[in-house]
């Protein structure tokens, strides 16, 4: 968790194609999520630079780091050796990525943390996060759940937000 409360948290889960961005305002729980290419990030990346923290607000940027991961095995009895390496040269592009964002988030000057993904203890496939308890965790917690439907990056990126955040999160068992 973050030491300062930051004032805003730009939480990102970053993938070749498209990088699922959650904007958190902290102070007004208002939450927006978008799916961007790299270059669009970039764009975006700017605009949070210049719009908010260069006008006083403090800002800090959450990136995904999937290498922090202890292991990166991607064989199993049913997979195929070719079906492991492309896994493989996926999550390495993934990473690759990654990388790439927080270089250019410190290049811009924003304060830049590159994490652990968080452990997936979901409902949905490979334990993932559904977008039906994604909204259930931000309306328990005070949040206006989201309203449009998100994809598997926006919903791994408002999770990570949420973490980071400081804002308590209430989970009741077996309720989501």
């Amino acid at each position: 968790m973050c030491m300062n409360k930051p004032d805003r948290i730009i939480a990102i889960d970053p993938d070749v194609d498209k990088s699922g961005v959650a904007e958190l305002h902290v102070p007004t729980r208002r939450i927006e999520a978008m799916a961007l290419s790299f270059a669009n990030l970039m764009d975006y990346l700017q605009h949070v630079k210049e719009n908010f923290a260069g006008k006083g607000e403090s800002v800090v940027v959450i990136v995904e780091a999937g290498w922090m991961n202890a292991s990166n095995w991607h064989t199993g009895r049913v997979r195929s050796i070719a079906a492991a390496a492309k896994t493989g040269q996926n999550t390495g592009r993934n990473h690759e990525v990654a990388r790439k964002i927080a270089e250019m988030s410190r290049h811009y000057g924003l304060d830049t943390m590159e994490v652990k993904p968080l452990r997936k203890s979901w409902k949905g496939t490979d334990g993932k996060i559904t977008h039906e308890e994604l909204c259930k965790l931000m309306e328990a917690s005070g949040i206006a759940p989201m309203l449009m439907r998100t994809n598997q990056e926006m919903r791994d990126s408002i999770l990570l937000s949420l973490v980071y955040s400081g804002i308590p999160l209430r989970v009741k068992a077996g309720k989501i």
